[in-house]
């Protein structure tokens, strides 16, 4: 993957922030995907109704491994994806799947979704997911659709201001996510999209929350052994694919059908 110049920094201008991740966690691969299909065959699931004017696909909860879990927690079918807001293979997965995902499986409460940013692509993954954390737990895979949806957007001037955004990173650590957002054009991006600038700043001179996001993602490689993004498990078991059509299909072998 061809990405900008800031979007893949070096350990060495990561550790800028205060926030270097090992070397191994920048080997993961956008789009990688080596192990083999888990074999998932279920008898068909019933749905399971919302509580009375809720629909699952609004509820969402943070989880104990700093993912947001949308829909009914105690479903079933439990879709994780680990994924990168940077990531043009998620990205796509995003554009293609996400409504039918949401309104066709998550909403009958047969299946629930969590999303875990892998934020391996360094300073502008990680200011991505401090942003799409900002506001209530609903709100954060809607604001991760939009990342996605507008990728090439918000990726595009980043090569012509890598000098600058390089320089914002060198500030004290309660600024430095601040000027890197503000130069990237993030401010207004999520502004938009109901975080405003003052509660996006708040939120990125939280140095400490920044460090603990960036320790989740190196658990994810070292822990969880995620080594490529979009990385899909269904009850535990890796699918095989990264697509809609690959996820869909094995969400039906489990039994949302």
């Amino acid at each position: 993957m061809n990405a900008p110049k800031i979007a893949r920094m070096n350990a060495k201008t990561f550790a800028l922030t205060a926030i270097a991740l090992p070397l191994a966690l920048g080997l993961a691969a956008c789009g990688s995907n080596e192990d083999e299909d888990a074999a998932l065959s279920s008898e068909p699931v019933a749905a399971v109704a919302a509580p009375d004017g809720e629909t699952w696909s609004e509820t969402a909860t943070m989880t104990d491994r700093n993912g947001f879990l949308v829909g009914n927690p105690g479903a079933p079918i439990k879709l994780l994806e680990y994924g990168s807001l940077t990531c043009p293979a998620c990205a796509a997965f995003s554009m293609e799947g996400s409504e039918d995902l949401l309104n066709d499986y998550v909403d009958t409460g047969r299946v629930s979704y969590e999303f875990r940013s892998f934020a391996i692509h360094g300073p502008m993954d990680l200011a991505l997911t401090r942003l799409i954390e900002c506001g209530s737990p609903e709100q954060a895979v809607p604001l991760a659709d939009q990342v996605w949806a507008n990728l090439p957007t918000i990726l595009g001037p980043t090569q012509a201001k890598a000098q600058q955004l390089d320089a914002d990173l060198s500030l004290p650590e309660d600024q430095r996510f601040v000027a890197f957002a503000q130069t990237a054009g993030l401010l207004d991006f999520f502004a938009a999209r109901g975080v405003s600038r003052d509660q996006a700043r708040t939120c990125l001179a939280d140095s400490k929350r920044l460090t603990e996001l960036a320790e989740y993602s190196e658990s994810y490689g070292r822990e969880d052994d995620i080594r490529g993004t979009p990385t899909f498990f269904i009850n535990g078991s890796q699918i095989d694919g990264t697509s809609w059509s690959a996820v869909e299909a094995a969400l039906q072998r489990a039994g949302a059908r």
